[in-house]
């Protein structure tokens, strides 16, 4: 008579079935789009230095998810922990801007002046202000002068001008929509 031959453990078999399972879903549902991922957070996240980085970790962060819970859509939910991770690491590079430097001499120094293209679209848009000013009734001109570019309060323009209050304030507002209206139809 032959002896019955020994059952194999079920207890390590489902395991490595399960492992198995698991490395195959994660080959064919997350690292076939990691060339996406790559492409995706270089364009999104420019300021990103290490985009390697940022797939290694969303790579374990959707191993680990998957671990303890089912994934509808693999690569929905890795460009969605991706998303996470890159904005983690901008917060944190915001949270402490400051970097030793070694070196003064490799520091760049900042102009605060307006470049030319700035300097021009600011003059051009000033002499359109002036134009729209200047198609206004001489009453309005001269009120909306005083109260929006010198700054003299309502209630002196009213008494130099020998007006009320309420008409200097309706002269102004006449000369704001005016004007609006003016830039608005030039493209401004």
């Amino acid at each position: 008579m032959s002896q019955p031959s020994p059952k194999p453990s079920l207890s390590v078999a489902p395991c490595a079935l399960l492992a198995e399972e698991n490395a195959r879903w994660f080959e064919q549902e997350v690292y076939t789009h990691g060339g996406q991922l790559r492409s995706y957070l270089r364009g999104s996240f420019p300021s990103v230095r290490d985009v390697d980085d940022v797939i290694q970790e969303s790579y374990l962060r959707v191993w680990k998810a998957k671990a303890t819970d089912s994934i509808l859509s693999a690569k929905a939910f890795l460009f969605q922990v991706a998303r996470n991770v890159a904005t983690d690491i901008i917060r944190r590079a915001q949270a402490s801007p400051i970097q030793g430097v070694t070196d003064l001499g490799v520091l760049s120094v900042l102009d605060s002046k307006p470049d030319a293209a700035e300097s021009a679209c600011t003059r051009e848009e000033i002499a359109l202000l002036a134009d729209a000013i200047d198609t206004l009734p001489r009453r309005c001109r001269e009120i909306f002068i005083l109260r929006k570019l010198i700054r003299v309060p309502q209630k002196e323009i009213a008494a130099t001008l020998g007006l009320s209050e309420q008409t200097v304030q309706v002269q102004v507002l006449r000369g704001m929509k005016r004007c609006e209206h003016y830039l608005a139809r030039r493209g401004l």
